[in-house]
Parts: C-alpha cells; sequence; structure tokens
C-alpha cells in the first residue's frame, strides 16, 4: 500500500500516519505547515492546501490508497473558509484521486452531519441528514461526505467514518481547552444535565480508518457507506470531563450555572465577536451548549459488523495513559 494522509500532521491523522507506518506501509502526507517529526519517521511530506486542485492532484500520484482527514474544524468563522477546506477540498481530492487510479478513499467525517438539534440516542447510520445545520463546520461535512459516498465506483471504492469526540494524548485541542480551562476554574456545569455522550479514544479512531482500508473494495459491503465510530460505551458528559480533568491533576468541576444565564452569556459572547470581527472562537457558543446539554451517542454495530472494529483501549485505560501524558508535559493555562 502506498498511501496519502491528508492533514497527516493533525491530531488524527498523525495517528493514522503512526498507525500506517507501524503497519509498514509507505505514507505520504499533504498538509500546510512543516511537521519535521513527520520526516523524522520517513514520510514523504507535502506542503499544501487539499483546497489548491495542483496540490491535491500532486499528492495523490503514485498512491493506492487515500485517507482524507484534513478538515477546518471548530464552531466559528467564515462560512467560505469551511467550504474551501471541507467542500471544494474534498471534491479535488475525488477528482485527483480518479485521475491517478487511488483504488480506495476513506474519507474522515463526524457524526455532526446527522445532528438535528436535540437528544440523540443509540442511532444508527439510517439517520438522515437534517434540513438544518447548527454549524458551518456540520454542513460543509455533510456536504463533502454525500460528495465522497456518491463517488463510490467499481474504480474507486469509498467510505466514511464518523468517529465521535476523538481524545487522548498529544495535541488535542479538545483535551488541551477542558484542562486549561479546568485549571483556571472557568468550567462550569450546565443546570442539571449530566446526559449520556458517545466519545472515541485516538488509537480506537486510527484503527478503524486502517480496518476500513482493508475492507474497503468495490464488492465490499463498506463501499459506499457511512460509519459511526466510538467507545460504544456512552457515559455521562461531566463524567467524561472530570475524567479528564483527574487526568490532567486537577480537580472536578462542581460549580454550575443556570441554563437561561448559559444561552444568555453564549448569544451575547456570539454578537460581540461578530460585531468585532475576531477571528478566535468565543468561550462559549449555542452549539457548544447544546453539545453540554443534550445526548449524542450511536449504535456502532455497522461498524463491528462490516468492518470487524472493536475499541480495543477502554475509556479507563485511555485515561490512565492521558494521565502519564500530563505527567510529561508542563502545566498549561
Amino acid at each position: 500500500m502506498k498511501a496519502l494522509v491528508t492533514g497527516g500532521g493533525g491530531f488524527l491523522g498523525g495517528a493514522i500516519v503512526e498507525l500506517l507506518l507501524a503497519k509498514g506501509v509507505s505514507v505520504r502526507s499533504l498538509a500546510r505547515g512543516e511537521y519535521p517529526r513527520l520526516k523524522s519517521l520517513g514520510v514523504e511530506c507535502l506542503r499544501g492546501d487539499v483546497a489548491d486542485r495542483e496540490a491535491a492532484a500532486r499528492a495523490c500520484r503514485g498512491c493506492d490508497t487515500v485517507f482524507h482527514a484534513a478538515a477546518k474544524v471548530g464552531m466559528w468563522g467564515r462560512y467560505e473558509d469551511f467550504y474551501a477546506v471541507n467542500v471544494t477540498g474534498t471534491a479535488n481530492l475525488l477528482e485527483a484521486a480518479k485521475s491517478a487510479g487511488v483504488s480506495r478513499f476513506i474519507f474522515t467525517s463526524t457524526p455532526s452531519v446527522i445532528f438535528p438539534g436535540g437528544d440523540v440516542e443509540g442511532w444508527d447510520e439510517r439517520a438522515p441528514y437534517p434540513t438544518h445545520f447548527d454549524s458551518y463546520y456540520a454542513e460543509t461535512k455533510a456536504r463533502a461526505e454525500r460528495l465522497v459516498l456518491a463517488a463510490n465506483s467499481p474504480l474507486l471504492a469509498t467510505a466514511a467514518l464518523r468517529p465521535h469526540l476523538v481524545w487522548g494524548p498529544g495535541r488535542d485541542h479538545m483535551i488541551s481547552t477542558i484542562a486549561a480551562r479546568g485549571r483556571a476554574g472557568r468550567l462550569r456545569r450546565i443546570g442539571g444535565f449530566n446526559k449520556l455522550i458517545d466519545t472515541t479514544y485516538i488509537d480506537n479512531a486510527a484503527m478503524a480508518h486502517w480496518l476500513a482500508a482493508e475492507k474497503l473494495s468495490p464488492a465490499a459491503a463498506c463501499a459506499g457507506k457511512a460509519y459511526f465510530i466510538s467507545q460504544g460505551d456512552p457515559r455521562p458528559n461531566w463524567d467524561i470531563i472530570n475524567m479528564i480533568l483527574r487526568a490532567a491533576g486537577t480537580g472536578p468541576v462542581t460549580r454550575s450555572m443556570p441554563y437561561a444565564a448559559a444561552y444568555a452569556a453564549a448569544s451575547a459572547m456570539e454578537t460581540f465577536w461578530r460585531l468585532a470581527r475576531l477571528k478566535s472562537e468565543p468561550p462559549l457558543t449555542r452549539f457548544v451548549l447544546q453539545q453540554l446539554t443534550t445526548a449524542h451517542w450511536f449504535n456502532i454495530s455497522a461498524a463491528r459488523r462490516d468492518l470487524g472494529y472493536s475499541p480495543g483501549v477502554t475509556i479507563e485505560q485511555g485515561m490512565e495513559r492521558l494521565g502519564k501524558w500530563f505527567n510529561k508535559e508542563p502545566a498549561k493555562g
């Protein structure tokens, strides 16, 4: 296998790269930045943007498998920026993959593509795309996922994976944000909400991509389909956050604020950020508030059946590894 990993310098992309190398795969990475560590591991590093058709074409040449993990992630920003990376970038890669004779295309999607607002409990892949999206990220990732699944053909087999809330040691924005705000005493529970959520340990998410590549072919059960990926072990939201804080060496979140006050604060922050044209993400948005107060967990039976996926690292084992990593890192925040 000669594999291209887009976003190979990112959190999940980097984990996919390392797993591929461990499997003896020749790996090329396409990313916007420079990543000396990848080069030191023997990765062929190309610098470029997936929104650039020439960069996408150059990256796909000579590869038989594409892992498309690059994306613009976040709950804040201009629609044009999300569209350029997530939709145009994916279209460019699909076109380049077809021209280069790539046979397998694994797309890193997100469960956000089916979030309708409100609780999601035990849903499987039959859940439809909503008619309205609460974030540009979700909308553009849904558009990209549709492109990938529609591109499935006898010459290019495609599949999409939807790992939920990927976490673990390393350059993980979610973990870093929770730890920094916890240390600063800036986390608040919202009312009495503590609903079940799914998460995915980083090694399990990477393994799901490898399994998809192993199984994927025009005749495979997974061809042209999307799959939810998680621990298969939903836990109460604040229990997970407090486990992360414990791993980071800080205490649990005990203070709370009423939902109405949190919603008003989120709305005010969004308004101020827009009027001030700030590029940073507000500390709290209505989308994040929704995520903190609703259930979101999924049925991963299809991934178990078609991909042979089984989470190899439990939540407790992952938290133990996370704690060891934090102990080696300088305190931040």
